[in-house]
């Protein structure tokens, strides 16, 4: 410890050499992208070449698929760990310039602590280093400097055998006018002195935090709170290896306490720490001062490192379980946004209902209302007739083809009566339970009213159901991901990174799968490439103004949508049916002249091309390969041509419910069913088993094989066959397994 506190008071010490102000360029290009190079397992070069892009305004989508040539290659998910990683680069050197500026103005600033600072790799080691000169509150230390007692301590920090008696030295300290009227009153504020200055060592603060990290986190209830947190019941008496506390548990833990159920603590292994601490910091046992050095080690230990070490170590805690919440939260989301669509066909949305009835809304095969009415065929009126009547006449006015059922209340009574319809009349209609999560959001948004300003809210409700069966990722941007409902513990976590999250994961799907320009929402051309809110809101202005857009082209046209913007977006953007078939492909405008190219080798036209692939087959990639046009250009160019405009979802797929089985007291332990898969996280699956209620596929029942990471095995949307473990009717829990039946 010696050298450490050497190496701290000479930081703070010494100032005979003046620094300069100029504190230079804090952030070296090539370095932060060799560092993150390293990390991500790519070479410098390609990281150096995304970060200048990403500083040019390019977005990540654009980047990805029409600049591979400068990245060679990287995917979506390396430019945005770029993205952040310089990010965060750019606020350390920021923060490193604020703290070399202060210190430097507090006379402090020497070389070596200069050097230390530019050397920091992380926030952590920085503001370590800070600690000593941030302002603080007025200490116990601060009042005995006050007194003039620092080189008391000074002579306590070295632990060198005096050369005079202890007495002689210590009443040399002693000042009336400063207070300081006994010999023990010196000694004892000179050991504040030496406390404070231990914990403000970077280096012991680190050997403290990672001595607690392997203690245990342990919650024990709160007075009187035993029948208002039930939930929180297996925390009520809980100690666990903080080493091994997975992320969705400290975080369950961390909500108990916020709700004033749990009191939580960190309980580090004291029979082993205490005395290394003395060891370490306790470096002349014979010293005069011993006995007061340890007992101020333990005061230390008590008062300032340990309080510190558990706070930043709950920090830590939380930052990274809310990483992983997050992360959990947004592949479930891709998953959700990805989940396959019925397909442009006529749907009937219904949002099933008791005593107020089942609200019935018709969409065409773009998604245009076209009718609505309300049907009453479950309790408490029971009018099957005239709901089937009512269902019927829409069914035949307007030739539907998808009947979309929410998975509310009344979900499955108002399911059995549609199939009993179908089933009488031999109607060969497809009829789906859809999640209805977030569907009341919507449709009392001013979103919802904007787009359906005359229709009851409840009417927007069944509309967004039945946009849901035919186009989920359309659908589903209009609604705040967090009250979509899969996630892990999401209003817990931090809120901007969650929505960074949320939004990269939108903008993902949105541009993977392409948005035609002429039928999309403002809120789904919001989140192409490029444009944003303002811009998606002139474009709708505008087609309603002038009519669909017959070109690409056609969009720099619309007001304030300039050339940047159009270079960004027009690759994601489809014209359907327009001038340039080139529009309804993902191939960019920039690349229109290369295509052409290839038409005319084969003496073809581009009409000819596109979509045949028995004519892309016969082109050879090398020879459109130049100085302008890339390898990576001309291969993506090539497999669009085969398949233009591929959707990159799956095949749409229809659980099928069993019969009867409509609420939880129908269920047996034992029963097989059919559901679908509506969260993962971390410790499992829910999924959804036409019951109102989810069941839980527990992590140690997703599969016959030891499962590490339940998001390899399952995601949102799959439909999988489970066996029924165990109901606890009364808490509404059921536990699910999706093993094979022995």
């Amino acid at each position: 410890m010696s050298s450490c506190v050497k190496c701290r008071r000479a930081l703070v010490r010494n100032i005979e050499m003046p620094i300069t102000n100029d504190l230079g360029n804090l952030f070296d290009l090539s370095l932060v992208a060799t560092s993150i190079a390293a990390q991500i397992s790519v070479r410098s070069d390609q990281v150096s070449s995304a970060i200048n892009l990403l500083s040019d305004g390019n977005t990540v989508p654009f980047i990805a698929r029409y600049r591979k040539e400068a990245t060679r290659g990287l995917d979506e998910t390396a430019l945005r760990f770029i993205d952040e990683a310089t990010a965060k680069a750019r606020d350390l050197a920021t923060r490193k310039r604020t703290v070399l500026k202060t210190i430097e103005e507090q006379g402090h600033l020497t070389e070596d602590l200069r050097a230390a600072i530019l050397k920091c790799s992380n926030r952590q080691e920085l503001e370590d280093l800070y600690g000593p000169f941030k302002p603080k509150r007025r200490t116990r230390a601060a009042a005995a400097r006050e007194k003039g007692l620092q080189p008391l301590a000074d002579i306590l920090l070295q632990q060198q055998h005096l050369q005079e008696p202890a007495g002689t030295v210590l009443r040399r300290f002693l000042n009336p006018e400063l207070g300081v009227t006994e010999t023990t009153a010196a000694l004892g504020g000179a050991c504040d002195i030496v406390a404070e200055t231990w914990a403000d060592s970077p280096e012991l603060r680190q050997w403290m935090l990672d001595r607690v990290r392997r203690g245990r986190i342990v919650t024990t209830v709160k007075r009187g709170k035993k029948n208002d947190g039930e939930r929180f019941e297996m925390y009520f008496d809980h100690s666990e290896r903080i080493e091994r506390l997975p992320s969705h548990r400290f975080l369950a833990i961390k909500r108990g306490e916020a709700e004033g159920v749990l009191r939580v603590n960190i309980h580090p292994d004291e029979d082993y720490l205490l005395p290394r601490l003395q060891q370490r910091l306790l470096r002349n046992p014979s010293f005069e001062f011993a006995i007061q050095i340890e007992t101020t080690i333990e005061d230390c230990y008590r008062r300032l490192l340990q309080p510190t070490a558990e706070a930043t170590l709950m920090r830590q805690l939380k930052s990274s379980a809310e990483a992983e919440a997050i992360s959990v939260f947004a592949k479930n989301m891709k998953e959700l946004l990805m989940a396959a669509p019925a397909g442009p066909m006529v749907t009937i949305g219904l949002d099933p209902g008791f005593r107020t009835g089942c609200k019935v809304a018709v969409t065409d095969g773009t998604g245009q209302f076209l009718d609505n009415a309300t049907i009453f065929p479950t309790p408490p009126r029971n009018d099957t007739a005239g709901a089937n009547r009512i269902l019927l006449d829409l069914i035949r006015k307007h030739d539907v083809r998808l009947i979309a059922i929410g998975n509310g209340t009344a979900s499955r009574e108002t399911d059995a009566f549609v199939a009993a319809l179908l089933a009488s009349h031999d109607l060969q209609i497809t009829k789906v339970v859809v999640s209805e999560a977030g569907a009341s959001v919507y449709s009392a948004s001013e979103l919802a009213v904007s787009e359906y300003p005359e229709l009851d809210v409840t009417v927007r409700g069944a509309i967004s159901i039945a946009h849901r069966l035919q186009d989920p990722l359309g659908e589903l941007v209009k609604i705040d991901p967090k009250a979509i409902g899969v996630g892990q513990y999401q209003h817990d976590v931090n809120q901007t990174q969650l929505k960074k999250a949320l939004d990269d994961v939108v903008e993902s799907c949105v541009n993977s799968v392409g948005v035609d320009v002429n039928m999309a929402s403002a809120a789904l051309l919001s989140h192409v490439a490029g444009i944003g809110p303002a811009l998606a809101n002139r474009i709708v202005e505008h087609r309603n103004r002038n009519g669909a857009f017959h070109t690409r082209k056609a969009l720099l046209d619309v007001a304030k949508l300039g050339n940047r913007a159009f270079q960004q977006a027009a690759g994601f953007l489809r014209i359907r049916g327009g001038a340039e078939p080139l529009d309804d492909s993902a191939v960019h405008p920039e690349s229109y002249s290369v295509v052409k190219g290839m038409a005319r080798q084969l003496n073809v036209t581009v009409e000819e091309l596109v979509g045949s692939p028995d004519l892309v087959s016969q082109l050879d990639p090398d020879t459109f390969v130049n100085g302008d046009v890339g390898e990576f250009t001309v291969t993506d160019i090539l497999a669009e041509l085969k398949v233009p405009g591929r959707d990159p979802r799956a095949d749409f797929k229809v659980v099928t419910f069993a019969e009867g089985i409509n609420q939880v007291s129908d269920l047996t332990v034992g029963m097989r069913l059919e559901g679908v898969v509506t969260n993962v996280t971390h410790f499992g699956a829910f999924v959804d088993i036409g019951v109102h209620q989810d069941g839980l596929v527990h992590v140690s029942q997703l599969a016959d094989h030891f499962v590490q990471d339940p998001a390899r095995e399952v995601s949102v949307g799959d439909i999988v066959n489970v066996t029924v473990l165990q109901i606890d009717e009364p808490r509404k829990r059921i536990s699910l397994s999706r093993k094979a039946q022995s």
